[in-house]
């Protein structure tokens, strides 16, 4: 029955409008129990998405159907109505009778407690490998292969990989322009913006991942028309010659030869070699190929040669402003890996076992917040209030003592705010704590009191800055020169003290 299947519609999106509002009330301490719920509510916003396009079908009534229920329900017999279709129950459990009952209620409410224990593992699970650690690192060791069998690439390790993946210059770990338009690198660029934007898409289930990359494409086709590209502007528009070279803050750039000069009187001496006059040479004959395979494909259009370059160049454009919006990911990977190349092979191993066995660990806190009893096998041990890592377990004793996170720095001008351990206590001058405490204190150039936290100290020095900044300005008594019968310059002030005096 319509009416049926239109009231089934809306009790489910109520449900799953309530299912989102208790997902949204919890805050998970894991980064896998915040992903999983972020990933169940993205899922649970796809449903109501397509829930109401069928409640939406329904009520435009395109067929009619509906409008002859509700009429066949008002000008018929009720009671008639309610059996005819009572029977039609009936009948269909009698020849379904072990069809179950899907329970909203317990389909989208939350799994605590042993419900959680029952249910099916979570989709955050299987998401991830053990390098991304649940989404918080990278793992790019795929695309670092693949770089690495690139001809002409240079050998860079891990580390310095992810320092330099989005660099595409020649000068800084990428390949020359002629070197980049070979099916291998176009299939390198191709997966690693591939596995960026998979890895955003998993790790931000509730952004619209599709816009942001559409603008980006936006971005790149705008940039793309006028010519503003850099490292792929149109060769066909440049003026061939041997003086073609174009400056930058790092040197002079030689579209020739494609190499960087630090001085501009060693390129002007290579303009005359045999090397440079070979490359123009070649270019030429590059360019004016390109001319005549555009002049062939159609009146206007592109080059087969420059739509390859401009899909290579979407590409790393692409990489770029991935790389830029998850800048955080890719600072805690390079520390991440760091860390990891000082570590023996068995506390590797060690880490990933632990990073999968969390689950429990924060299972098992939430139930003792619940007020749950658990035996005392089950409880983190923690006499000496060690700060938790990030896999919910306290932090090695020795961990605690080296970074000295027993030790208080009190910060008066942040209101007698106590942080604990120098890392923090360093860190917290340049937050927006300290800094508007500063400027409460009528203090604006807030770069001069570093490692000042006594209000006192700070009042002095900002008044010593004023006085020695009175002091600095020029008086306008020692500008002016005056000169004496004799040809004697002096100031003015000099030179009228002594008119005074009768001495000239």
């Amino acid at each position: 029955m319509l009416l049926e299947e239109q009231r089934f519609l809306h009790e489910d999106l109520e449900r799953l409008e309530q299912g989102i509002a208790d997902r949204i009330g919890d805050e998970p301490k894991h980064i896998r129990d915040r992903l999983a719920q972020d990933h169940q509510i993205s899922q649970f916003l796809d449903r109501i998405s397509a829930q109401s396009e069928k409640l939406l079908t329904i009520y435009r009534d395109a067929d009619g159907t509906r409008s002859r229920e509700i009429q066949q329900i008002g000008t018929g017999d009720p009671m008639e109505e309610f059996y005819k279709q009572l029977a039609e129950v009936k009948s269909f459990h009698a020849r379904y009778p072990n069809e179950p009952v899907e329970n909203l209620e317990r389909a989208y409410k939350p799994k605590k407690g042993a419900d959680a224990d029952l249910a099916q593992p979570s989709i955050v699970d299987t998401m991830f490998t053990g390098e991304e650690a649940f989404g918080r690192f990278f793992d790019l060791h795929t695309c670092h292969e693949l770089y690495l069998n690139l001809p002409n690439a240079k050998r860079l390790s891990y580390l310095q990989y992810l320092e330099l993946f989005d660099n595409f210059s020649p000068g800084a770990g990428g390949l020359k322009r002629s070197e980049k338009m070979t099916d291998q690198y176009f299939k390198y660029v191709g997966q690693l913006a591939l596995d960026l934007e998979t890895f955003m898409r998993k790790t931000r289930p509730l952004e619209n991942v599709d816009k942001i990359i559409a603008d980006f494409d936006n971005e790149f086709s705008t940039a793309w028309e006028k010519d503003e590209v850099a490292e792929w502007k149109n060769e066909a528009s440049a003026t061939s010659g041997a003086n073609e070279h174009m400056t930058s803050g790092d040197g002079i750039w030689c579209e020739d030869c494609e190499k960087d000069f630090k001085n501009e009187n060693v390129y002007k001496g290579h303009l005359s070699g045999k090397k440079h006059t070979r490359a123009a040479a070649e270019r030429a004959k590059r360019l004016q190929e390109g001319d005549e395979s555009t002049n062939g494909a159609g009146k206007g259009g592109p080059s087969a040669n420059r739509l390859k370059e401009r899909a290579i160049a979407e590409r790393e454009f692409r990489i770029k402003r991935l790389a830029s919006a998850m800048s955080t990911e890719r600072s805690d990977t390079r520390v991440n890996v760091e860390r990891k190349q000082g570590m023996t092979e068995r506390e590797r191993q060690q880490e990933l076992e632990n990073l999968f066995n969390t689950s429990n660990a924060t299972n098992q806190a939430m139930e003792t917040e619940e007020g749950d009893e658990e035996d005392d096998d089950e409880r983190i041990y923690n006499p000496l209030k060690l700060p938790l890592a990030w896999d919910g377990k306290p932090i090695p004793f020795w961990l605690y003592k080296l970074h000295g996170l027993g030790v208080e720095f009190a910060c008066e001008v942040c209101g007698n705010f106590v942080y604990m351990g120098r890392r923090a206590f360093d860190k917290h001058f340049n937050e927006a704590r300290h800094i508007y405490g500063l400027k409460c204190l009528g203090i604006t150039n807030t770069a001069l009191f570093r490692d000042i936290t006594a209000i006192d100290e700070a009042l002095r020095l900002w008044e010593k800055i004023q006085k020695d900044k009175r002091q600095g300005k020029v008086d306008d008594s020692t500008v002016i020169q005056m000169e004496d019968a004799e040809g004697n310059v002096m100031p003015e002030k000099v030179y009228y003290d002594l008119q005074k005096q009768g001495l000239l």
